[in-house]
């Protein structure tokens, strides 16, 4: 199949699409000639920075379902990517200011879309659906509870597999495509290390000078990342082409650890930092990477983009847009 063909002349709504992914997607879809609808909470400026063209956004509230009703409407395909993203350190603290606005989101969008009739419906699940496995092949998720750091993330994730499911079982909808991504790091992410996830909130810190710079644990723990760009193509070639509810990880399955990431910075800046490691601060599971066997035989799908290249970057990204970077953190954490 020709992936641009799919997209072309098609009604397609991203929600979330002024973050780090959807901003991406948005740029590929309408370079492939869909009429594209982003629908968020960000503010008109923000959308105004990142998109450009604001007469494709709206302005809606998710939670409210009338409001997902009405940017569903005429949609032929929808790409739902409104998420709250954290990292380990913030820990229990806010944890149902993430969980019920996700959960809530997430019926609503599928609720909606199944009423409106969509023909293609992405659904973005995530590495933290796992129970504690080191290596998480797509068949393993429901052999137990997800591990005790992701557990509300996790089960919010996988409400919403299920609810597809149910549609597809007992109505015969079949439009959803599940993708479970592991850490996604790019251009418009959450650079605030209050909140951010490894690479940008280590980006933003060193960049701003910070030395010696404390790193919660012992470096030690390995991690799957990949490049935006790299999940941005897997997400549309999955909504082509993938299977109806049949989840497929997007990753790099590459085994890297907190440390080799932190060097990793650090030797691209002019002044390298000192690095001094925290082992008394969480830093979650061990090893957590995802198996990508599937989406190479199902998608021919792979992640190219080197880990080197992908931090560089988004570390120049970040380097040259920092009033945008740092903007989006008041905006989201006050």
């Amino acid at each position: 199949m020709n992936i641009a063909s799919f997209y072309k002349g098609k009604k397609v709504l991203v929600t979330g699409g002024t973050g780090t992914i959807g901003s991406l997607i948005v740029k590929r879809l309408i370079d492939a000639g869909a009429v594209v609808t982003v629908v968020s909470i960000d503010s008109i400026d923000r959308a105004r920075q990142v998109l450009g063209d604001v007469t494709m956004f709206v302005n809606g509230d998710l939670r409210n379902y009338a409001t997902c009703l009405a940017v569903t409407k005429g949609m032929d395909y929808v790409i739902h990517l409104m998420a709250v993203k954290g990292n380990t350190q913030i820990g229990l603290a806010k944890v149902a200011s993430a969980f019920v606005p996700m959960i809530l989101c997430n019926t609503n969008m599928m609720e909606a879309a199944f009423r409106c009739g969509v023909s293609r419906y992405l659904y973005v699940g995530s590495i933290c659906e796992y129970p504690a496995l080191d290596v998480r092949y797509e068949d393993d998720m429901w052999g137990g509870p997800p591990q005790a750091n992701d557990r509300y993330t996790g089960i919010c994730k996988r409400a919403g597999e299920a609810q597809a499911e149910a549609y597809l079982h007992e109505h015969g909808w079949d439009a959803v495509r599940i993708v479970r991504p592991s850490n996604v790091y790019g251009p418009f992410d959450d650079f605030d290390p209050r909140t951010a996830q490894v690479i940008p909130a280590l980006i933003a810190r060193m960049a701003n000078g910070e030395n010696p710079i404390k790193i919660a644990g012992d470096g030690s723990a390995v991690r799957d990342f990949i490049y935006s760009e790299d999940v941005v193509e897997g997400m549309l070639i999955a909504l082509a082409e993938a299977p109806p509810c049949l989840p497929i990880n997007l990753g790099s399955g590459a085994r890297t650890t907190i440390r080799t990431i932190a060097e990793t910075i650090a030797d691209l800046l002019t002044m390298k930092p000192e690095i001094e490691w925290d082992e008394t601060k969480p830093t979650g599971d061990k090893v957590r990477v995802l198996a990508i066997e599937r989406a190479k035989e199902v998608l021919g799908f792979e992640a190219r983009t080197p880990l080197k290249e992908g931090i560089k970057r988004t570390m120049e990204w970040y380097l040259s847009h920092k009033t945008l970077a740092d903007e989006r953190g008041k905006e989201l954490h006050g």
